[in-house]
């Protein structure tokens, strides 16, 4: 392991060295990782790329931490203002039935990565457990179109020496917090480059002198504006808001008389909001907007003592169920100037773990067979909603629990030996009336789907023990 000190305010992302592991390592693991796949989306991607639209193009996809569904202005937020995710919205597709993978940020994060849900993915839970070699990830399949990688902020999905590492698992470059638990600082005495250590002098001894998001943001700006021949991916995962904010600063942004956490609550959300602004100005101004698709969401829904007061899922449910709609329905937000229509809001129903096909079908390149996501190129087209399979979600943070979301249906298995909950969502967004002994089929098909839409591992296993 090498370590640096860091004391100027040079860019970061440009001085980035590969991993320690030799170029070969990577090469022979992309080629046995794409053996046996097969083209998706094949015809979409052709139908896209024969049209108006931008072949191959640069993505950004945005992650915030543990932004709730009601904290944005375009998702009904009244307290405070997000005008640059706004504005974003306004000039792309807002989607309002877009779920998070889990209620847990290393299974969510993983999800998104591996395009398989929490029955499947490696990871479905909190602890410390790597991606494994044999995962295939959104990186690793964006190489296949010869795009750059980047990762920056926050990753969850594998510690130093494990085989989840960022360069192990399709990205050139990496800068952030490998340790979930370590991001929630936002004045680390240390992050990784890669597989070095960069300490940050302004920060020792619980010093206050650099708020790392800033780091971020700017990481983002250098990898945007390198020269270079390929299309680019970069992966910017924030720390921010986090359950517990934290910002150099706060403003008056009411004229009540808010707490000192409320006002740090919503000058972390706005400090989030500016810097995605600086990434879509920066876009404009460099004539790359409309060769960039820009996708913004959150790894889960919001927990701490300001989620009441702020409304930040909005009208739907919190409580001791991890997989109520208030821990997992998440915004997402898409802007691709001139190749999306302005202004939509898309009712289709999807998730984290439809990504990776989605951008994959945009890119021209092939997937795994079996994953568990859809591609939403046509839904970006404008077309009509896309009918798909239930989607399944399980978490092993409380005990062993499962939801299915099945067309308006939503089922709950709020524990491993609790009966299901179901509740019509379309009637219903806030789950509050328990329809299971009115629906008694309707509650055996969830069942049916929650028994199906799992395999067990030697980390996760439960399926024997399912009524």
């Amino acid at each position: 392991m090498r370590v640096s000190r860091h004391r100027g305010n040079h860019g970061w992302v440009g001085q980035i060295r590969t991993g320690d592991r030799p170029i070969w390592f990577h090469a022979l693991r992309r080629l046995a990782l794409r053996l046996g796949l097969t083209c998706v989306s094949f015809l979409w991607a052709v139908h896209w790329l024969t049209g108006d639209q931008t072949s191959t193009p640069n993505i950004i996809l945005i992650m915030a931490d543990d932004l709730g569904y009601g904290d944005l202005g375009c998702y009904g937020q009244s307290r405070f203002r997000t005008p640059r995710l706004d504005q974003m919205a306004s000039e792309g597709i807002r989607f309002e039935h877009f779920y998070a993978g889990s209620p847990q940020g290393a299974a969510s994060r993983a999800t998104l990565m591996t395009g398989r849900h929490t029955g499947h993915a490696t990871i479905r839970g909190e602890g410390k457990q790597p991606l494994d070699y044999g995962d295939f990830t959104l990186a690793e399949c964006l190489k296949q179109a010869s795009y750059h990688t980047c990762a920056l902020g926050q990753w969850g999905m594998g510690q130093s020496g494990s085989t989840g590492l960022p360069n192990l698992q399709g990205f050139d470059e990496w800068f952030g917090f490998l340790d979930l638990d370590k991001a929630s600082n936002r004045y680390p005495e240390y992050l990784w480059r890669n597989q070095e250590v960069i300490r940050f002098e302004a920060n020792a001894n619980q010093g206050r002198g650099l708020y790392v998001s800033y780091k971020f943001t700017e990481a983002a700006m250098n990898f945007i504006q390198m020269p270079r021949e390929e299309p680019f991916f970069l992966y910017l995962s924030y720390t921010l808001p986090g359950v517990k904010a934290d910002a150099p600063t706060t403003k008056p942004y009411s004229t009540e008389a808010w707490s000192p956490e409320q006002q740090l609550h919503a000058a972390t959300i706005y400090r989030l909001d500016r810097d995605v602004g600086k990434i879509l100005d920066l876009l404009d101004e460099r004539g790359l907007a409309s060769s960039t698709l820009v996708l913004f969401c959150s790894d889960n829904g919001p927990e701490g003592d300001q989620v009441d007061f702020f409304q930040s899922t909005g009208s739907l449910r919190m409580g001791e169920g991890r997989l109520y709609e208030g821990h997992i329905r998440s915004p997402l937000i898409l802007r691709w100037r001139g190749q999306l229509q302005e202004g939509q809001v898309s009712q289709q129903v999807c998730a984290a773990w439809d990504l990776l096909p989605t951008l994959g079908a945009l890119s021209g390149v092939s997937v795994p067979d079996g994953l568990d996501g859809i591609s939403l190129v046509p839904v970006m087209r404008d077309g009509p909603l896309i009918p798909r399979q239930p989607l399944y979600w399980e978490t092993h943070r409380k005990g062993f629990e499962q939801a299915v979301r099945m067309g308006h249906w939503k089922g709950i298995r709020p524990a491993q030996d609790a009966k299901i909950e179901l509740y019509n969502l379309l009637q219903d967004p806030g789950e509050v009336d328990d329809l299971a002994s009115q629906n008694p089929d309707v509650v055996q098909q969830m069942r049916e789907i929650m028994k199906a839409s799992r395999t067990d591992t030697s980390q996760w296993p439960v399926s024997e023990l399912l009524n």
